[in-house]
């Protein structure tokens, strides 16, 4: 398959660029049942194929109580694959009487998410977690932190956490979102549903897409031009504080 094939060595390059995998690795695949994060297992699953080095995969789906995948399908899948699964369940993203906590918004879903994938991870011995994001989620979390926190930061595609302990890696780093619904549907796993989440086309992210969505009508290549934005910092053209003030 053409794209895939395409996918796939994006993702090595990301994977060789960035040194993401290591032999002896024990990876986390979170796969909440989205295109994303199931693109991404068939990716490491084949780069683990021919790749000249062992690492271990273990795809971790995050049950949240709230409506999203089928649980079974998503295991029959995971069984098809041959690949070695945990499901955790969690209810701290709802009430009692079922409903959306109060105080979800993505933030707090992200954080909360993250906090349970480290817990398994330690649990299940892994010293990686792999996460599904794009280029597309990349380039938004840059201009995110720029409009909305005055800073400028972004995912990398590889950033140790807890001293080294933990490491999350984005093997996606530089795949363009529309690739991956283009294998989702030829492949078939669009027919499954992440988490589907009220608030998800309320947020700043999709304000942002919208913006992203007009300039690439000017020009094409303007992701890849601001996620290469920041290997090129001129630093001599940024504003500098002085810590001393004097006449």
């Amino acid at each position: 398959m053409e794209v895939f094939d395409q996918i796939s060595r994006r993702a090595g390059k990301v994977i060789v660029e960035y040194g993401l995998i290591h032999p002896g690795d024990k990876i986390l695949v979170a796969v909440s049942g989205g295109k994303d994060s199931l693109t991404l297992l068939n990716v490491l699953l084949h780069r683990q194929s021919i790749a000249p080095i062992d690492f271990e995969l273990i795809a971790i789906h995050i049950d949240m109580g709230m409506p999203g995948p089928d649980k079974d399908k998503l295991v029959m899948y995971f069984d098809e694959l041959g690949v070695r699964y945990h499901i955790e369940s969690s209810f701290i993203f709802t009430t009692m009487d079922g409903g959306l906590h109060p105080d979800v918004n993505c933030f707090w879903c992200s954080w909360n998410r993250r906090k349970l994938l480290f817990k398994v991870a330690e649990r299940l011995g892994a010293n990686k977690i792999a996460l599904g994001h794009h280029l597309d989620d990349i380039v938004e979390t840059i201009l995110l932190n720029q409009f909305f926190k005055g800073e400028i930061s972004s995912m990398c595609p590889k950033q140790g956490m807890f001293d080294g302990k933990m490491t999350l890696i984005r093997p996606l780093a530089l795949e363009y979102e529309r690739k991956i619904i283009e294998f989702a549907e030829v492949s078939n796993i669009i027919s499954f549903e992440s988490c589907r989440c009220s608030k998800a086309n309320q947020s700043q992210r999709e304000a942002i897409k919208k913006i992203l969505s007009g300039l690439e009508v000017v020009n094409p290549g303007i992701k890849m031009n601001i996620f290469n934005s920041l290997s090129k910092i001129l630093t001599e053209y940024l504003p500098q504080k002085v810590n001393d003030f004097c006449i």
